[in-house]
């Protein structure tokens, strides 16, 4: 098929990788422009735009699409079959939506109509869900509401982090996009089912300020807040007024009935009193201008009274 691949983050490498292998004509890839980046602040291009470079697919980096005539007929003059889209940050007018022969299909990291939006992987971490997957979607003018081709589940375990579920969904969103490209081939009239109209809920866009532990909360609630908003966008607490980010942490079988906050310290451990009175021992800290450290070499390097009160 003639495609157009839309996607910006490392989410969106597997699926334009797996589409190229398999022989589609990838006629161009649409990603957000370069931006700076790091701590050098460095113009640096997104890993969609390094993947097709390195593949020699042409790029297009429009800054916005709504309302520019000029990329309608772009688009339109590549004689699309399809587009795909895969965590692209633009959205779509009906202009375009209308122009490639079988519509525009997203690739979405969640089972949809749940976690609709710009933040499924960690909303269903940190919202404690036992299960996510991917759902391959023909767009429309909704956020994330269209018709629903296919859908596969993967399980959500206490050790599921964002980062390992992030990489579990791009590869399977890969699989699915090609299973469903495979099926409109032999099937062109195929029809995608109706979302339900019962369970919908958005994932809204994260921020730093997400990130704040607060230590009266379960200490279920905040394994799943570290899981879910590790490495982006972070969660951290204050040590002694100073910034101190949690990259890495698990619930303990110790309980107490210290101050929620309350830390209790040993030669090689540091565990920190929730708010249910179970605990949670960090195993991964970072103060800030440092790198991120084991627990072991931070307490090597810092001294911290038992009981003192974190937050």
């Amino acid at each position: 098929m003639r495609i157009a691949f839309m996607g910006t983050p490392d989410f969106a490498v597997p699926a334009l990788q797996a589409l190229h292998q398999a022989g589609h004509e990838i006629v161009a890839v649409y990603c957000q422009p370069a931006r700076p980046a790091g701590r050098g602040r460095k113009i640096r291009p997104c890993a969609v735009q390094q993947a097709a470079e390195q593949l020699n697919i042409s790029v297009y980096s429009p800054t916005i699409l709504k309302n520019q005539p000029e990329e309608f007929e772009r688009f339109a003059s590549f004689d699309l079959d399809i587009a795909i889209v895969a965590a692209y940050g633009l959205i779509l007018p009906s202009e375009m939506l209308n122009i490639p022969r079988l519509g525009c299909l997203n690739i979405h990291a969640s089972l949809l109509p749940r976690w609709r939006g710009a933040s499924p992987i960690q909303s269903s971490i940190w919202a404690g869900d036992t299960q996510t997957g991917v759902s391959i979607m023909k767009m429309d003018v909704g956020l994330d509401t269209g018709d629903v081709y296919k859908e596969e589940i993967l399980p959500i375990t206490h050790q599921t982090t964002a980062q390992s579920l992030h990489d579990d969904l791009s590869q399977l969103g890969g699989k699915l996009i090609l299973q469903t490209l495979n099926a409109l081939a032999d099937n062109p009239s195929l029809s995608p089912h109706p979302q339900s109209e019962e369970g919908v809920i958005y994932a809204r866009q994260l921020n730093k300020q997400d990130g704040k532990i607060n230590w009266a909360l379960t200490a279920k609630e905040i394994d799943q807040q570290i899981r879910a908003l590790t490495p982006w966008p972070g969660t951290f607490t204050l040590l002694d007024g100073n910034l101190l980010k949690i990259t890495k942490a698990a619930i303990s079988t110790e309980k107490n009935t210290n101050t929620p906050g309350s830390t209790l310290v040993s030669s090689n451990a540091l565990l920190v009193t929730c708010g249910d009175h179970h605990t949670i021992e960090l195993l991964e800290v970072q103060l800030a201008g440092k790198k991120a450290m084991s627990v072991q070499d931070f307490l090597r390097g810092n001294s911290i009274n038992s009981k003192a009160i974190l937050g």
